[in-house]
């Protein structure tokens, strides 16, 4: 399970290593262009019930913390859709990873 620690908060918000991986994608993208935006989560399952917004813009303190010391492999269609989901209204809402089932 990662962590992402926002602004002065030493709460952080943990989200599985992969799902933060695509994430940080996403965040870098878009702070690094100076686009404020928000981020949406369901609560993991050894949390309590519900789910959270944040703020994100440039100004706020960010940082990423992995439980895997290896990078994973990162999916083009997760961070494309994570990415489309930013561009929305709503901000980034992170979604489950869509996997394709192998076609024989």
């Amino acid at each position: 399970m990662g962590s992402l620690y926002y602004g002065d908060s030493a709460e952080p918000i943990n989200i599985e290593d992969r799902a933060l991986a695509h994430l940080k994608i996403v965040i870098a993208t878009k702070l690094r262009r100076n686009e404020s935006f928000t981020l949406s989560w369901r609560h993991p399952d050894a949390e309590p019930n519900g789910r959270s917004t944040i703020w994100l813009h440039p100004s706020i303190p960010l940082r990423f913390v992995f439980d895997s010391p290896e990078a994973p492999e990162i999916s083009r269609q997760w961070v494309e859709d994570l990415a489309n989901s930013a561009s929305s209204s709503g901000g980034v809402t992170l979604v489950d990873e869509h996997v394709e089932a192998a076609t024989v």
